[in-house]
């Protein structure tokens, strides 16, 4: 075999790596490592829809997410919502959460 072939050979077992293994060493929501349409499926890819459109560099409530997941053709129930949400809240995630006036906001984890 020659160099030529060799390169070839290494670029095809990468790709296949990166096939296989694509999520390793990636972050959640790099918009490299998935496809447009695997990012935002269902009330979670919804929330991260909004994550991604800076939606929550502002408090919200959990009235006003459902709302807007309303406007981008996402609808469930408020309970599904606010699951979704509180798994994007947890320690190390995108969001965090707070009560202000008795009722919980949430924003983007700075």
């Amino acid at each position: 075999m020659n160099e030529q072939e060799l390169k070839f050979l290494v670029g095809r077992i990468e790709k296949l790596e990166q096939a296989v293994f694509w999520g390793k060493g990636k972050k959640a929501f790099d918009k490299k490592s998935t496809p447009k349409i695997a990012r935002f499926t269902g009330i979670a890819g919804g929330v991260k829809l909004l994550l991604a459109q800076n939606f929550f560099n502002h408090k919200r409530t959990l009235s006003d997410v459902r709302e807007e997941l309303s406007k981008h053709g996402y609808h469930s129930s408020i309970q599904a919502v606010q699951n979704a949400i509180s798994r994007a809240a947890k320690p190390g995630g995108p969001l965090i959460t707070f009560k202000e006036g008795g009722k919980k906001v949430y924003a983007k984890r700075k």
